[in-house]
């Protein structure tokens, strides 16, 4: 009986020290993650995205959606985190991106828009700050952004020649100084004549709300600029049903139907 009782206590130690380097060992590679990270963007900038939820958990997910509230009816947007597929759904008209082709189904045949521009618009602007840390980006800090008596620290974000649609794009993110918490957003439109502008058109974004572990925007408003001075609100566009998953969906989900046509 001795033996058994000094085998079977023998075997408890070693199970018992093993279970910890196991827990130790996840949470060194995280931390190792979390430093790589540390070193690729500015330390205020990687802040800001923890503050929002962390770049570590966000590339977790593969699917978000959202909704945008139209006076006719809502557009639903889901978008593939990791791909960048996309697909704007509405009673009216579909677009699409499956990666090469942006497609459009219209099914009353006055759609006006501009899908190849639209398609991944709203995307953008919604899921700010965390495309901001999108390969090819440059980051250079500015001075801090003045708005009602107070200071927003900020950074300008450049892209690398040919990264997206229109590398010459520039955006400006702006944040509180306090909760690292976005405040203010910047940026150039180069799409339609790919030249550098220097008109910048701003968004505050002053209403978030927790979806999962991140905090993402309920609201975002445009306001108007008088000689480089931000003033009044102008256009807000409001976000519902936000949802986030690890699972992606089939390709298919984002292919061109048979009656769609491809934008050129």
């Amino acid at each position: 009986m001795n033996k058994f009782f000094i085998i079977v206590l023998t075997f408890c130690l070693f199970a018992c020290k093993d279970k910890p380097k196991k827990v130790g060992s996840v949470e060194s590679e995280e931390t190792e993650v979390k430093q790589v990270e540390q070193t690729i963007y500015p330390k205020e900038l990687f802040k800001v995205f923890e503050a929002h939820g962390g770049l570590d958990t966000w590339k977790v997910y593969k699917t978000l959606s959202f909704e945008i509230p139209n006076p006719e009816f809502n557009e639903v947007q889901t978008i593939d985190l990791q791909k960048r597929f996309d697909k704007i759904s509405t009673p009216v008209y579909t677009i699409g991106y499956d990666g090469s082709d942006v497609w459009l189904t219209d099914n009353t045949g006055d759609y006006k828009g501009k899908p190849k521009f639209y398609h991944n618009l709203m995307f953008y602007f919604y899921a700010m700050p965390f495309v901001l840390s999108d390969d090819g980006i440059t980051y250079e800090k500015i001075d801090a952004l003045v708005h009602e008596g107070f200071n927003y620290p900020g950074f300008k974000i450049t892209y690398n020649n040919g990264i997206g649609a229109s590398s010459t794009d520039e955006y400006y993110i702006h944040y509180d100084a306090e909760t690292f918490q976005m405040k203010w957003l910047g940026y150039t439109m180069t799409y339609f004549t790919g030249e550098p502008s220097e008109k910048i058109n701003w968004i505050n974004y002053n209403e978030w709300e927790k979806v999962d572990e991140f905090l993402l925007p309920k609201a975002i408003t445009w306001h108007t600029l008088d000689e480089g001075v931000i003033k009044e609100a102008k256009k807000t566009v409001n976000f519902e049903k936000a949802n986030l998953s690890i699972e992606a969906k089939p390709v298919e989900f984002y292919s061109k139907p048979e009656k769609a046509v491809i934008i050129e």
